[in-house]
């Protein structure tokens, strides 16, 4: 039973970060990552085939494997969480101390992605792709 609803959030973590990709104002990553999370916890094959699909490699994979990302792929995190984070912030109108908490979430959010996460040069991402697809491959 806690594998089957491994399964379903994990789908539907996927379904939200596949749109996310797309839609500027649904952030892919922290689905993605759930989805990854989700899938690990529910089956081999399942986690094997989400490893290997494009939104994975593009979104997640440097950053699973400890190596960073790049500057856009950050920029479009950072942007994108942003934008959603505005939103709530602007509704918010009433509640002050509600708009203080998610101000500094926002600050936190945009220091670790600055300072925590390691910044990858286009070069080294694609040398880190290509070096995984060798390995895939062999």
């Amino acid at each position: 039973m806690k594998k089957v609803l491994y399964v379903i959030l994990g789908c539907i973590s996927l379904a939200l970060g596949a749109i996310g990709a797309v839609l500027p104002l649904l952030p892919a990553f922290p689905f993605l990552m759930l989805a990854a999370y989700c899938f690990a916890r529910s089956s081999q094959r399942l986690h094997t085939w989400f490893t290997s699909t494009k939104l994975y490699k593009n979104n997640l994979e440097s950053f699973v494997k400890g190596r960073g990302m790049t500057w856009s792929t950050k920029l479009r995190i950072m942007v994108t969480v942003t934008l959603v984070m505005s939103i709530g912030f602007f509704m918010m109108g009433s509640v002050p101390v509600g708009r203080v908490i998610l101000g500094c979430v926002w600050l936190f959010h945009i220091f670790f992605f600055i300072f925590g996460v390691k910044t990858l040069s286009p070069a080294q991402a694609e040398h880190y792709r290509k070096l995984d697809q060798e390995a895939s491959q062999a």
